[in-house]
């Protein structure tokens, strides 16, 4: 065998490296930020954490034990700008803050942020503080989440529900029904936009179509995390 000359090429520093932890049920996050982030210079690295076939809170509280583990699979050459946690529900039971404390516990990441802190945060940036909530799960899951929200000062007086427990049937839902429910939910006077919550439910053809509809902000789960990764990565 030959031993042939190489050179190795320098990270670009302005480009670090996004990483992004997934359900294993999830099925949508993944295409989806393929849209969000086509062109953006820096690399996005998943890794997979074990979740549960059917959403509950004792099943969501429950990705706590892997969360350091998932983190700890991405790669470990260079420092990551930022690492997202793809879960919103999981993200109000266990706590925005214990989920960063997991992460950090398992990777080298300047920042970190899930689906529930980058909605407030997109809120913020659109000024709105009553959003109207459509959830795709049952009420156990949808409460700690409302409550999650409040106590971060964005208060959900109207919230409508399709009432769906399991994984596979969430990322089923049409882009239809996902329309007509958010139409529906964000046309009373009393709130001033719209948050999708669950990143396993397809809301990237429904977003532009129903802010046209209303004349108000829409959020959604997968929408408002790639908008904060990109905004703390720099991009």
């Amino acid at each position: 065998m030959s031993h042939l000359p190489y050179t190795l090429e320098d990270d670009d520093p302005s480009a670090p490296p996004m990483g992004l932890i997934v359900l294993q049920t999830d099925e949508t996050i993944e295409p989806e930020f393929q849209r969000y982030f086509s062109g953006h210079k820096s690399p996005l690295f998943a890794s997979r954490i074990r979740s549960a076939a059917e959403v509950t809170t004792e099943n969501l509280s429950a990705m706590a034990a892997d969360l350091r583990v998932a983190a700890d699979l991405l790669p470990k050459a260079r420092q990551f700008g930022v690492v997202g946690y793809g879960c919103t529900s999981a993200s109000s039971v266990i706590g925005s803050q214990k989920v960063e404390e997991l992460v950090r516990q398992g990777c080298d990441t300047a920042a970190v942020t899930n689906p529930l802190r980058a909605a407030v945060a997109c809120a913020q940036n659109f000024g709105i503080s009553r959003v109207a909530l459509l959830s795709p799960y049952i009420e156990e899951v949808s409460a700690p989440l409302r409550a999650a929200f409040a106590g971060e000062g964005v208060e959900m007086p109207v919230f409508g529900s399709f009432g769906v427990a399991e994984e596979s049937k969430v990322v089923r839902i049409s882009n239809e029904s996902v329309v007509e429910a958010a139409t529906r939910l964000g046309s009373d006077s009393g709130v001033e936009g719209v948050f999708i919550s669950c990143t396993n439910l397809r809301t990237f053809e429904a977003l532009k179509t129903v802010q046209d509809r209303l004349g108000k902000p829409v959020l959604s789960s997968n929408q408002s995390l790639a908008w904060h990764m990109q905004k703390l990565v720099g991009g």
